[in-house]
């Protein structure tokens, strides 16, 4: 990858990783740990990979991106709001009574977002079913569908692995956010879901492990995905929870906790001085 074209990238993501703390300070409540940790996986997908247009989110044409572990939906919230789909003033609407910009996406409501999800376990199901109506139809786009390393504790998540692999679909890419925290400790301690990636093999998935921080390994994997025929891909992404914010970094209580005045305005000037 050309370093300016990576320099872009990475700006991009320190600016979405800006509007998702200011969105959750302002809610004062929301789920950071794990909204930054997938805010340079976001970025790749919605600048580079995807095929979408802002003007027109509901284009029949348009590649499909569901968020499967929905309590991060300030990461996706903050990543449309810099690719146009929404105004960046209403990120600070975050969890507000009557904002379209609720704790978890809701389809009917905000531009850009593909299948309201929340319930972990459901969105990968719901993207598993956006693939296959993709194959009935004839349609070449795609799919992405980013699930939580605690969600994959959950039985629905291998249901729709085995689906994925039955019925061949090679447009569906599942991208696990491996930062190794859920919200009550290390998913080592809760309920050990690894090897994941030998459990995908199993399933007949096609499997990449990458650094999720790394652009070159996110291109690289995602290249990879397009040119895989006949088998689903999962991108085992491996992250830092928190990430970009130095004491929110692989910290289990920033899964689901919004930051105060002082650790807000830490976590901003971190931020802004990567500019």
């Amino acid at each position: 990858m050309e370093q300016s074209k990576r320099q872009m990238l990475e700006k991009i993501a320190n600016d979405i990783r800006i509007g998702i703390i200011e969105s959750v300070y302002s809610a004062g409540c929301g789920h950071p740990g794990g909204s930054l940790s997938i805010a340079d996986i976001m970025t790749y997908l919605y600048f580079e990979e995807m095929r979408v247009d802002p003007q027109n989110p509901k284009w029949e044409k348009r590649d499909r991106f569901v968020l499967s572990k929905g309590h991060t939906a300030p990461a996706l919230y903050a990543t449309l709001a810099e690719r146009g789909f929404i105004p960046k003033e209403d990120l600070k609407t975050l969890r507000k009574i009557d904002s379209y910009l609720q704790g978890h996406p809701d389809m009917k409501h905000t531009p850009g977002v593909d299948m309201s999800s929340g319930s972990l376990g459901l969105g990968i199901s719901s993207a598993c079913g956006m693939a296959l109506s993709a194959k009935i139809s004839g349609e070449d786009f795609r799919v992405y569908t980013i699930i939580g390393d605690g969600e994959s504790e959950e039985g629905q998540v291998w249901e729709a692995a085995m689906f994925a692999s039955h019925y061949k679909l090679d447009n569906l890419v599942v991208i696990l956010d491996l930062n190794g925290l859920q919200i009550d400790g290390t998913i080592y301690d809760v309920m050990n879901p690894t090897p994941h990636d030998k459990k995908f093999e199993a399933f007949g998935f096609n499997v990449i492990t990458i650094d999720a921080h790394n652009f070159d390994e996110i291109e690289g994997a995602l290249k990879a995905a397009r040119e895989c025929k006949g088998k689903p891909t999962a991108i085992i992404a491996k992250s830092v929870k928190g990430k970009g914010v130095s004491y929110m970094e692989n910290k289990v209580e920033w899964h689901g906790a919004a930051p105060k005045e002082e650790q807000y305005k830490i976590a901003i000037a971190e931020l802004t001085a990567n500019k």
